[in-house]
Parts: structure tokens; C-alpha cells; sequence
């Protein structure tokens, strides 16, 4: 009888990322996650050549960015601080890149920006 081995939530969500970026779903990952699964983390997209970029939240946990070598790039340039403490045009590429609905990502921007609601 074979055994199962049996995966923490965290890591299938990960492997999920990365069967959805291989199959082509998304151009870049973000996913933020427990330091304790790390390694694994890198071992996994270093064997698949996946590009990646890796920042401290806290003690605890880590945002792990993974993608197309281009869109990584652009991460290096665009994330030289904590998230929460991104411009609104930086949080509005951020989640264009991460594949987010762009009206939503239009309305956050503004709500960030300034705050104007439009007249309906």
C-alpha cells in the first residue's frame, strides 16, 4: 500500500502558483508565507528555473514574488520597501502585474490618491 504524504495548506497553495504560472494563468506570483517552508520554496523554483524574489515581512514570514524573468526585474526596481508603504502608482503596478482586475485596481488607486468618488 502506497503512503500519502501529506502537505501543509501553505505548500499546495504554492505548488498551486506555480502549476497556474507554468500553465500560463499568470505572468508573476506574489505569495506571502511562513519563513518555515522557505527552502522548499527556493529549492522548487530554482529546479524549475523559475525567477524569484524573496522579502522579509517579519520575523515570521516572507513575500515571495515568482514569474517571468522580466517581470521580475521590474520587481527589483519597484520593491526597495515594505509593500504597505508603496505609492499609489506602485501599488497600482504592482497589481497590474499580479494580474488583478484592472477596474478595481483603477478604483484603489484613486480611493489611495485622493480619495474623489465620482458622481454615478
Amino acid at each position: 500500500m502506497a503512503t500519502e504524504r501529506i502537505l501543509p495548506s501553505e505548500i499546495r497553495i504554492f505548488l498551486n502558483h506555480i502549476y497556474e504560472f507554468k500553465k500560463g494563468v499568470r505572468n508573476m506570483v506574489l505569495y506571502t508565507m511562513s519563513k518555515d517552508y522557505e527552502a522548499f520554496a527556493v529549492r522548487r523554483l530554482e529546479n524549475q528555473h523559475i525567477c524569484y524574489m524573496i522579502q522579509e515581512v517579519g520575523a515570521h514570514k516572507i513575500n515571495l514574488f515568482f514569474g517571468k524573468p522580466e517581470c521580475m526585474e521590474a520587481m527589483r526596481h519597484l520593491i526597495i520597501r515594505p509593500l504597505n508603504q508603496l505609492t499609489a502608482e506602485e501599488d497600482f503596478i504592482l497589481g497590474a502585474m499580479l494580474g488583478y482586475d484592472l477596474c478595481q485596481q483603477c478604483k484603489r488607486y484613486c480611493d489611495k490618491k485622493d480619495g474623489l468618488k465620482l458622481a454615478v
